[in-house]
């Protein structure tokens, strides 16, 4: 089964959320896609990850790098797992057909939009009907996550 967590980003951005859940991810040994919803994204994702800290190093590729089996990350705007990741992260209101496929989804979503929270909630519903394992995640006063359900 699934288990699908639901990121409500309300302290910071994205680029500034993101890595550290990867780190996370990498940390207990998983390999990550991050599927966004164009080639813009993925381009500026690639390009946050090389700078968000000096002091860290996200090991992380795209199409225009390749190998991708050889990438513990992989950015895409396709639905696609081509470095056998086991943890899929939703950026952008993704959604994927793939999801039940992995071990972990991570959906990241802008709390300041109402829009993407509409959405959000939309996925949230599907997620669960589809019976994946839910957890509702929001940034907390320190910008970490305090699980809600």
């Amino acid at each position: 089964m699934v288990r699908a967590g639901f990121y409500h980003l309300t302290r910071s951005s994205l680029d500034q959320a993101l890595p550290k859940l990867l780190e996370r991810a990498l940390g207990a040994g998983h390999r990550c896609v991050v599927l966004c919803a164009s080639l813009e994204r993925v381009s500026a994702l690639d390009a946050s990850l090389w700078t968000y800290d000096p002091d860290s190093w996200l090991p992380h590729g795209q199409a225009k790098s390749g190998e991708a089996e050889r990438q513990p990350i992989w950015l895409t705007d396709q639905d696609e797992n081509p470095n056998g990741a086991d943890v899929l992260v939703l950026v952008d209101g993704m959604t994927s057909d793939r999801m039940t496929t992995y071990a972990r989804c991570l959906d990241l979503f802008d709390g300041q939009d109402d829009e993407a929270v509409a959405a959000a909630r939309l996925r949230y519903k599907a997620a669960k009907e589809a019976g994946c394992e839910m957890e509702y995640w929001q940034q907390d006063e320190k910008a970490g996550w305090k699980r809600v359900q």
